[in-house]
């Protein structure tokens, strides 16, 4: 099985640009996320190793790639029997299998009822233990392939990687209460984010085409804290890297899931030029209204929902989302093609081909 891509007559990097920029593209951009497992699937069904991302990026048609700094710092965190621990954060994950394979989810919080010395005690990555050169060689070999983007959905995410670590209820407590030890902590921790996405930029300057961020900030349903709360204690953590990004003339992307629109307005003001996960069932997401009210205003990326067609519909219902779909986003020459989060392991791998091959058949400008 292969997809007939659309012709291009642009590279990734002016294809990525022009559309922060709500320029006319040849194509829409394409971007990819998928769960390891589905990702082995599709992959077995396109005839592509899974660990050649390139080929499966170059298959799909993919615009751009992360450029970070690995770390090579010292292990800050202690290994527990039958869980996996982030490196950088020390969240613990144990593995739940579920009727469509497994995946690791989030366990035995370690600043869970923390105290306020154990906030000050625990252990933050130090941007000296990153190894920018391995960022720069990088950039350099992708550069001509891809657009390129430093950052992602984790940085500085400060309600979701904050509650991998004490509990989603603790963080939103802590936020709430203006805890000061914890607050703090969540400080201290994008301030090492801070640092080494700055020493990134200038490690591969020149060559990062965009700046991610990460927040999720709501449920399908609703905000998970309010307006007021957030401008409170997020926003001036999040306008550090928005204006660490404009001093390298980049455009910022922000991934927040669920119900997220409330805060928009605050982001353009902020000077975020995109938003990502954009999920079409969460209340106030649907892609009418975003055009409606965000047109030309913010770049758009995601809204191929993974819990739709894509998951429970044939390839026709899947191929008639995306037509669907395009046709509501393209004319603000702002959309960036995506699924609306990770596609998921239930999701039938000829459909992923589908959706793909939808992109580049109505996705031409």
């Amino acid at each position: 099985m292969r997809i007939d891509k659309a012709k291009e007559t642009m590279t990734a990097r002016e294809r990525v640009r022009r559309t922060f920029a709500f320029e006319k593209t040849d194509r829409v951009t394409i971007g990819y996320e998928a769960n390891p497992i589905i990702h082995g699937k599709l992959c077995q069904l396109l005839g592509i190793q899974p660990d050649d991302r390139d080929s499966l990026n170059d298959a799909l048609g993919v615009d751009y790639t992360h450029v970070g700094a690995p770390y090579v710092g010292p292990k800050l965190y202690p290994d527990r029997p039958e869980r996996r621990v982030d490196p950088l954060e020390g969240c613990y994950m144990r593995y739940v299998k579920n009727d469509s394979g497994g995946y690791w989810d989030f366990c035995d919080f370690p600043l869970k009822d923390a105290t306020d010395a154990q906030f000050a005690a625990y252990p933050i990555p130090d941007p000296d233990h990153f190894d920018y050169e391995k960022a720069a060689e990088a950039a350099k070999h992708l550069s001509g392939r891809y657009a390129l983007f430093a950052g992602g959905a984790g940085t500085p995410d400060i309600i979701n990687s904050n509650g991998r670590i004490m509990g989603m209820e603790d963080v939103l407590i802590h936020l709430a209460a203006g805890d000061e030890a914890a607050l703090n902590f969540v400080k201290r921790r994008a301030r090492s984010q801070l640092t080494v996405l700055e020493r990134t930029l200038d490690a591969c300057k020149g060559a990062i085409d965009f700046a991610w961020l990460g927040e999720d900030l709501g449920s399908q349903h609703a905000p998970l804290i309010s307006l007021a709360l957030y401008r409170e204690h997020i926003k001036p953590i999040h306008q550090q890297f928005i204006d660490l990004a404009a001093r390298h003339n980049l455009p910022v992307m922000i991934h927040s899931c669920g119900s997220s629109s409330w805060v928009y307005e605050d982001w353009i003001d902020m000077g975020v030029k995109g938003v990502d996960s954009l999920q079409p069932e969460a209340a106030g997401m649907d892609p009418q209204s975003l055009v409606k009210r965000f047109a030309g205003r913010l770049t758009l990326r995601g809204l191929i929902s993974t819990g739709g067609p894509l998951a429970f519909g044939s390839q026709q219902d899947t191929t008639d989302c995306v037509r669907d779909t395009l046709a509501i986003l393209m004319p603000t020459r702002g959309y960036h093609f995506a699924p609306s989060h990770a596609i998921q392991d239930n999701t039938p791998p000829e459909n992923i081909v589908a959706m793909y091959q939808a992109a580049h058949t109505y996705g031409v400008y």
